[in-house]
């Protein structure tokens, strides 16, 4: 069976924290080609010279096409058919331009996943995240002025103090930096318990030093110089960073961050909610078609026709089983006028706690005359809309998104909700955040997303909670009369 290498990662932190709880946890990164995936600097250069040059050798060159190191970018032009005559002006070229401050702080680009696997680590207490690199200390200032650059969407800092950098020159005895960087930050008091790197000939550097063979070696399998050399015997190699794989299960997550299984409509989505430990189940609540029931169903009926051999159940029999299991329920209220009045007479019925309500609608269903009757009957609840109209307004002209808001404050609305696939989403969540706004993530596909999501540690997070990996298998909310269907292995 292969081996994970996130996972083996994590249980080595775990392993790490049990056997030294009193020592300060570090895991250590390379930067690039571990961090930074270096292919984006190449094509950027290489096409900055057609720029300058007025050429166009690079015009339709893609990232996938460049498979070399960045030492050994000679290859590359020579396997593009370039005029030999050329070929000395771009490579001189590439290499004055490749370490520039313009390089450097625009010109990088960290690779996917990387930058929640650090968050992560540094959220954990006790822990640090510190860089060893082969870089020169004469690029520490753009070093870092560009690595926070990356960082800041995902709340992520590296700081000056934990970024040791080569004392030469440009690749010189890079290996020996490496073993440097180690023996540095563990005389400095840190527990070193792994160390992520793309280069095999450091990793057996790192290998021969590591005496008490504590640190845990990850070779991170991208692209690499030294091709010729192997990793040393017990490293693990990786190229994906996963938050679903570092993250072994739910019991880990910040307790603060208050999870909502989303759409729960139907009877099995609901023993499978119940089954969990999520605090907080949401309902989509309508009218049935003769206006007498409140029951459970995500469409409306002009949306999603009702079909002849359709069954729902009701808010009434949900809110009993809720209460019985000492839950909390989110109530998505899809229409509006009589539809409110029926589902506050239930809560009375029930006698819910406002700590355990939360009401969330479409701004253009309840409108202020129903939010404002919502935050006088339950003040204590949690009142949301989405705000995803808003987003545009809060990238561009951020004083006149905040003025909406306060006046939805001002309606007893006390949290909002964002969308979790918006392209600027943690752009917007940070100046939510700034605002002191409370923030709901909703429409979270898979688990990975969901993680990422969590630990950017907004108020709540909303998901279907289809997570096979973790024993959960929500159904979804039902959309179009659809749900996620598991298939159930027949044991023999």
């Amino acid at each position: 069976m292969k081996t994970n290498w996130m996972k083996t990662l994590s249980e080595q932190y775990k392993r790490a924290c049990d056997e030294f709880p009193d020592q300060q946890q570090m895991i250590l990164f390379d930067i690039d080609g571990s961090i930074l995936d270096m292919r984006y600097m190449i094509l950027m250069v290489l096409q900055a010279f057609d720029h300058k040059r007025g050429t166009n050798y690079f015009e339709e060159l893609r990232l996938s096409q460049i498979t070399v190191h960045e030492n050994q970018v000679d290859a590359l032009v020579e396997k593009l058919n370039i005029p030999e005559d050329a070929r000395k002006d771009i490579l001189n070229w590439y290499k004055k331009q490749r370490w520039t401050k313009t390089a450097i702080r625009e010109m990088h680009h960290p690779f996917q996943g990387v930058l929640d696997v650090i968050r992560w680590f540094q959220l954990q207490p006790n822990t640090d995240v510190g860089l060893v690199t082969g870089r020169p200390e004469t690029l520490r200032e753009d070093t870092l002025h560009s690595l926070n650059q990356f960082g800041k969407p995902y709340r992520v800092v590296f700081k000056n103090e934990l970024l040791f950098m080569n004392r030469g020159n440009f690749d010189e005895k890079v290996p020996d930096v490496k073993v440097a960087g180690l023996k540095h930050f563990n005389e400095a008091g840190y527990h070193v318990f792994a160390f992520v790197d793309n280069e095999p000939l450091n990793l057996k550097a790192l290998d021969r030093a590591d005496l008490n063979e504590q640190v845990l070696l990850l070779h991170a399998n991208t692209i690499f110089e030294s091709i010729r050399t192997r990793v040393p015997r017990g490293t693990v190699r990786g190229k994906e960073y996963s938050l679903s794989k570092l993250v072994p299960s739910e019991k880990v997550l910040p307790s603060h961050v208050q999870l909502v299984w989303h759409g729960v409509n139907d009877e099995a989505n609901l023993r499978q909610y119940l089954a969990s430990d999520v605090h907080w189940v949401e309902v989509d609540v309508q009218l049935d078609p003769g206006n007498y029931n409140v029951i459970l169903r995500h469409d409306s009926f002009s949306e999603t026709p009702l079909s002849p051999d359709e069954e729902w159940i009701t808010l009434s029999e949900v809110m009993k089983k809720i209460k019985s299991a000492g839950r909390a329920i989110k109530l998505d209220l899809k229409s509006k006028d009589i539809l409110l009045d029926q589902v506050l007479e239930l809560i009375v019925k029930f006698d819910l706690a406002d700590e355990e309500l939360w009401f969330n609608s479409d701004l253009e269903k309840l409108k202020e005359q129903g939010f404002r009757r919502l935050a006088k009957t339950h003040p204590n609840a949690i009142i949301q809309c989405s705000i995803d109209f808003l987003a545009p307004l809060i990238l561009t002209t951020a004083d006149k998104a905040h003025e909406t808001l306060q006046m939805l404050t001002n309606w007893g609305i006390n949290r909002f909700s964002l969308k979790w696939t918006h392209e600027e989403l943690r752009t917007i969540f940070d100046q939510m955040d700034k605002w002191e706004y409370e923030v709901n993530i909703y429409n979270v596909p898979d688990l990975e997303s969901f993680l990422q999501a969590v630990y950017m540690l907004p108020c709540s997070v909303t998901s279907d909670f289809n997570f096979p990996q973790w024993h959960f298998y929500g159904r979804g909310p039902g959309k179009g009369g659809n749900h996620i269907n598991y298939a159930t292995r027949k044991v023999v």
